[in-house]
């Protein structure tokens, strides 16, 4: 049985967490990367997404990459790039009963913009479960897995880590959450990268997950 007994703050990855990645919003974002990409930087398709996921694998973010490489304008980039409808997205009425239901509070801390993350959270149905929204900018655009980026949402948020869970579809995105004291729960099959003793559960789908936590567990 999970012991989530001590847990009084809640943090959520948003994309690919929050729903599910079959859902297929992320492969609309990053195909907007990828152009923005071939003519920010003169590449034909197939070498800018080379140095897309180069850049996302070094820093974080392909914005992250492209801002330590090029001169670009950073607020344009993340409009461009996010501007992608939500039809793909089903509202999840099961995962806000389930979020409403944890005692504490809950926090959506994601690389994407602050814009784009409240037209998802609004699409899913759950912009009202949740007490704020760490996004890139507050995150003075430094993305995950930046420790400081980690330090920055705790200290805006003012919680203890080791009395926190933090939830993430990405396994590099656990580490410094762990290292910091947090209860890690990786939510899907960790794209293919390596599963490390940084992830205390693994769960295929975050709103199961939730609905498997009695009351019981899940009180502070």
């Amino acid at each position: 049985m999970i012991d989530l007994s001590h847990v009084q703050t809640w943090v959520f990855d948003m994309d690919d967490t929050l729903y599910p990645r079959e859902q297929g919003l992320m492969r609309l974002v990053q195909a907007r990367i990828n152009a923005y990409v071939v003519e920010a930087v003169g590449l034909n398709p197939d070498e800018a997404r080379v140095l897309q996921r180069q850049f996302l694998d070094e820093h974080g973010t392909t914005l992250a990459g492209l801002m330590a490489n090029y001169t670009i304008d950073a607020p344009h980039f993340l409009h461009d790039v996010h501007d992608v409808p939500m039809d793909s997205l089903e509202p999840n009425p099961a995962l806000a009963d389930q979020l409403r239901r944890l005692p504490g509070r809950k926090i959506v801390f994601t690389n994407g913009a602050r814009e784009y993350a409240g037209r998802v959270l609004d699409r899913l149905g759950v912009a009202d479960c949740f007490d704020g929204v760490f996004a890139i900018e507050d995150a003075d655009l430094t993305p995950k897995p930046a420790p400081s980026t980690f330090r920055k949402v705790i200290e805006r948020f003012g919680f203890e880590p080791r009395l926190a869970a933090f939830f993430e579809d990405t396994p590099k995105n656990l580490e410094p959450a762990k290292a910091l004291g947090m209860t890690t729960v990786l939510i899907g099959d960790g794209h293919g990268k390596p599963i490390g003793d940084h992830i205390d559960h693994i769960a295929p789908d975050l709103t199961d997950f939730l609905t498997d936590l009695t009351f019981k567990d899940a009180a502070a």
